[in-house]
């Protein structure tokens, strides 16, 4: 029987033993700068399962500039990002909200909701493909960029009303975004993202995660499933704490740093989310022997693979190797698929 990517997608978030993995390849500008021709090569060989749709917005994004070229780049909130390395993402280096009496002054990007729903229908009619929100609601981030990384975490600490009161209007925003999306197209899932780790930890204490960021994750998966769409989310660094609380609120499928948490770290949790990649972009990718990344895939395959539950997704970015990256997807089809490479 030949399934059609959405539904070789659909098939692995139900664990109902897919023919293959699904395949999604992120790609970085630095990719293309210093391996020009390799993204194109590998999605030649390996098709995307999953893409994002396009908004088809009636009214343009006002941002300035460009996100991943040297200068300053001005995002849809007014926000100033600085960048000094051209193909990736620079830094907000000057604050919006200095004091909170600042927050009112803040411009919502509402032009974000003048989506054509017939147009993204259209699109979504036309294509078997697993189609994804292209947009997505970054609470915690979106304070960051907004409020400085270093004030904020006091903020969080203290937690004073107009921060509060903020991150409630926010909040709203957020979700009146995804119920336009989730209630007038037929796009498949919903994304949702903040870098919830460092290195080797969450960065704000559970508890605290649990009482102002569970509940606004919570409101954007019911949103999704009450329209019967998938949620997937991206959160990077070590965030093994907040697993259980994800696959609680029936996060559907979850893109994480899996490498930095350790996999066998993860097995408890192999058959009640899928976990949406990755393979280590901090080490195997860029200095990774080709028999290293076989092992790699195989021991995610081995550890979390339970008829399904797992998406063969990885970052293509600063120092990878095209031929560890095309090495990923070859290495899923071989142990998921085998007969694809007989």
């Amino acid at each position: 029987m030949n399934l059609t990517p959405r539904e070789i997608v659909l098939r692995t978030l139900a664990f109902d033993h897919p023919p293959r993995a699904p395949r999604q390849l992120w790609v970085l500008p630095w990719a293309e700068l210093h391996h020009p021709g390799a993204f194109d090569r590998i999605q030649a060989e390996f098709p995307p399962d999953i893409v994002y749709a396009d908004g088809h917005q009636r009214e343009p994004r006002q941002v300035q500039g460009s996100p991943y070229e040297r200068g300053v780049y001005i995002d849809e909130w007014g926000c100033r990002f600085t960048n000094i390395q051209p193909g990736v993402h620079g830094e907000v280096c000057d604050p919006l909200i200095r004091d909170w009496d600042d927050a009112g002054a803040i411009r919502f990007p509402r032009e974000m909701l003048t989506i054509d729903p017939d147009a993204v229908n259209r699109d979504c009619e036309a294509s078997d493909r697993f189609q994804l929100v292209p947009y997505c609601p970054r609470p915690f981030e979106r304070l960051q960029f907004l409020r400085g990384s270093q004030a904020l975490y006091l903020d969080l600490m203290m937690r004073p009303p107009a921060m509060l009161a903020f991150l409630r209007k926010l909040h709203g925003f957020y979700c009146e975004f995804l119920e336009l999306w989730c209630s007038r197209t037929q796009v498949d899932a919903i994304m949702f993202m903040d870098d919830w780790g460092s290195q080797r930890n969450l960065l704000i204490a559970p508890e605290l995660w649990c009482e102002l960021f569970k509940p606004l994750y919570r409101d954007y998966i019911e949103i999704a499933h009450a329209h019967g769409k998938k949620a997937f989310m991206h959160s990077d660094g070590y965030i093994v704490a907040i697993y259980p609380h994800l696959i609680e609120l029936g996060l559907d499928a979850l893109n994480s740093q899996i490498f930095c948490m350790g996999v066998e770290n993860l097995r408890p949790f192999a058959g009640k989310i899928t976990f949406w990649g990755e393979i280590d972009r901090q080490q195997l990718l860029p200095h990774g022997s080709l028999e290293q990344i076989d092992a790699a895939v195989e021991s995610v395959y081995h550890t979390l693979w339970r008829g399904g539950g797992c998406i063969a997704q990885c970052e293509f970015g600063p120092g990878g190797k095209p031929e560890n990256v095309r090495r990923v997807f070859e290495a899923w089809d071989r142990l998921t698929s085998p007969a694809m490479t007989k």
